[in-house]
């Protein structure tokens, strides 16, 4: 069965958690012991809705808090697919968590609150617009848009048609998603209809007859792979053990593991063998191909020379390491001038650095992409351009034509998502 790695999206309180922990529950990944134990917790605490949610938010401040901070990362099987369920934050304090888990989906569920008001606040200065650019420019090319909270509207199909135009319209406009590659599913995760099976409601029933969201998840283009390619898996998290062991978690995006391969680790040049393999989470394996989320048990190399924001790659085809790239950037509506000079933080895969526009090489035509105007002083929302920048400090990389996770670039400033891009190319190598 081919694995398929699904972002969950969507401006905060669109009721993503508790869609997840929902969906979890109902396909039995979620016990009767463990799911009474979190609805008894979260009424002690005045938080009986929150039963769903906490199946993902686990930490004690998300639970406080009752938001998303982390990406929380789950797991269930479809008709056709093993999924990999990465529950991204909606909060604007943690998109760059959310960038984290866009880098390693093939396929993401955009989840809007439905009720008056939610919806249109998520796309007024919400995260709804910000997600779904992000994800687009991160590869992802299908999504499901679920229209949640239905319940609130009584299921009304002219609320339902609204959100889909007004959104539609963003989505294919400004992202540039394909029609055909967007399904909208109208759903309550509170109330249980449309996530597993087909609606008893019947104020749902009268007007909608589309898929229930698992089918819709099982509608999915099976993923492209390159497990022909050389490996590159960008590390995610690290995990060192109280033996000195050290593990590299992450999605493997190029390339094949298997045990005893020797390794070359990012930034630092350090090889290492690969000594032990976990698939999802908990299952050992001897092989991993491209597309597989994977913990990686690594021998052979000292525990600081493995981090968060490096890469595994073949020994023989080392990454990019570099602070001065040359960016093929787009500015988000409602972004402020840059200027050669801006400040911004420079997100790619799971590494960040601060970083300086240098130079704007030129403005570009935004359907054509070639050369409208060279060095203009500035750039407004929604132009295209070149722009050169230089990196506090050097990061891990790839040209975007050898490897768009690789070359997937997002630059926010003040809290906010400025521009996204891609690397088209590496001016200075780091020594």
């Amino acid at each position: 069965m081919a694995q398929l790695n699904l972002a969950i999206v969507g401006h905060v309180d669109s009721g993503k958690s508790t869609l997840s922990g929902r969906l979890l529950h109902l396909l039995g990944r979620i016990s009767k012991k463990e799911m009474h134990k979190n609805e008894k917790e979260a009424k002690s605490q005045g938080k009986g809705s929150f039963a769903y949610a906490w199946a993902l938010d686990e930490s004690t401040e998300e639970r406080e808090r009752g938001i998303t901070m982390s990406v929380a990362v789950a797991y269930f099987d479809s008709k056709n697919y093993k999924v990999v369920v990465l529950d991204s934050p909606g909060h604007k304090d943690f998109v760059p968590n959310m960038i984290s888990g866009a880098t390693q989906a093939d396929a993401a569920i955009l989840v809007v609150d439905g009720s008056n008001g939610a919806f249109e606040a998520g796309m007024k200065g919400g995260q709804t617009k910000e997600h779904a650019q992000i994800i687009k420019s991160f590869g992802v090319k299908q999504i499901i848009v679920a229209v949640n909270k239905m319940d609130v509207v009584g299921y009304s199909k002219d609320r339902f048609d609204e959100i889909k135009h007004t959104l539609g319209t963003f989505l294919l406009r400004s992202c540039r998603f394909e029609e055909s590659s967007v399904c909208w599913v109208p759903l309550s995760a509170m109330d249980n209809q449309n996530l597993v099976s087909t609606p008893c409601d019947e104020r749902l029933l009268s007007w909608y007859s589309g898929p229930c969201l698992l089918d819709a998840i099982d509608s999915f283009q099976s993923p492209k792979r390159e497990s022909e390619k050389s490996l590159l898996m960008p590390i995610c998290d690290v995990i060192k053990s109280s033996r000195g062991q050290v593990s590299a978690c992450g999605k493997l995006q190029a390339g094949t593991l298997q045990n005893g391969l020797k390794v070359r680790v990012m930034p630092s040049g350090e090889l290492g063998t690969v000594r032990s393999l976990e698939r999802d989470g908990s299952q050992s394996c001897s092989t991993a191909t491209a597309g597989d989320n994977v913990a990686v048990t690594l021998q052979g190399i000292d525990v600081h020379h493995v981090r968060a924001g490096g890469v595994l790659c073949d020994p023989d085809v080392p990454v990019a390491f570099a602070r001065h790239l040359e960016l093929n950037v787009q500015l988000l509506d409602g972004a402020q001038p840059m200027l050669a000079g801006s400040q911004l933080e420079f997100h790619i895969h799971h590494a960040k650095e601060a970083a300086r526009v240098v130079k704007i090489a030129g403005l570009l035509d935004p359907k054509t992409l070639k050369l409208e105007k060279k060095s203009p002083r500035c750039l407004l929302a929604k132009q295209v351009a070149v722009v050169e920048v230089l990196l506090q400090g050097p990061v891990c990389m790839a040209e975007y034509s050898k490897c768009a996770s690789l070359g997937s670039v997002s630059l926010r400033a003040l809290g906010n998502t400025v521009a996204l891009g891609k690397v088209t190319r590496v001016i200075e190598e780091q020594k």
